[in-house]
């Protein structure tokens, strides 16, 4: 449920208007992107299973120290400290990022039949939305549209590559979805782990957009001008700057 997720991460840019597009996709997408390298390391397996879902023809057989929701607390703790060690944030700031973390069980939940509470329960729970293609397909797809169109609102390019990247990044996340959904059964675990593995350039991309787009008063005036300093990239910062030091010597 990859898109869904990023959908919520695009969304939370109106609330952490100072934290990077990238940094919300990695927290809302933590549990998939820690799953393949768990999964490496024996911690954690599955299979492949023809019909095992709609979706997708995979049966995890554990994987609870990606995907349980205690694990995913732990996971929000740590990510929310390393933000708040190393760059100033607010308690909204890290409230949002554990939110984030840990609403991955959430939307999960919904779709899986056999998600974990914790590392060592047995069993899982879960609604089985995976049991339908097209409500997982009309979930998925409400979800992302609706965070990019949040994210488009609350933000607006600095340059090209702020304004065409994030279109870009949004056909990329639905181009992946779809060729995930109609790829033929993978005939090896490595196609799958390579495939997850594959969700870390999305959150490279998330940091690159997020460098040329900057918060916008104009659409959201709850922003205060020294939240919007703070969400502006230092690139950008510099060229208004240069901006207009040419034209205090045309002046």
């Amino acid at each position: 449920m990859f898109v869904g997720h990023a959908g919520l991460a695009f969304a939370a840019k109106r609330v952490a208007p100072t934290v990077s597009l990238g940094t919300l996709l990695l927290a809302a997408l933590l549990a998939d992107l820690l799953w393949p390298l768990l999964v490496l390391a024996h911690a954690e397996s599955f299979q492949i299973r023809i019909g095992a879902t709609a979706v997708l023809p995979l049966e995890f057989l554990s994987y609870p120290y990606s995907h349980s929701l205690l694990a995913l607390a732990f996971w929000a703790v740590i990510l929310a400290g390393v933000r708040a060690a190393f760059v100033r944030s607010t308690l909204l700031t890290v409230v949002t990022l554990a939110g984030l973390v840990v609403s991955h069980w959430f939307l999960d939940v919904i779709a899986h039949t056999d998600l974990p509470v914790s590392p060592v329960s047995d069993g899982g729970i879960g609604l089985g939305l995976w049991g339908s293609l097209p409500g997982t397909l009309a979930v998925e797809g409400v979800l992302l549209l609706a965070g990019v169109a949040v994210y488009a609102r609350s933000t607006w390019g600095a340059n090209r590559t702020g304004t065409i990247g994030l279109w870009a990044l949004a056909a990329a996340f639905v181009a992946a979805y779809v060729a995930l959904v109609l790829a033929p059964v993978p005939q090896s675990h490595g196609t799958v782990l390579w495939a997850a593995i594959a969700l870390w350039p999305f959150v490279l991309a998330g940091y690159l957009v997020d460098a040329n787009r900057t918060v916008s008063l104009r659409r959201d005036t709850r922003f205060s001008p020294e939240a919007v300093r703070g969400a502006t990239s230092s690139h950008v910062r510099r060229k208004r700057a240069t901006a207009r030091g040419s034209r205090a010597r045309r002046i």
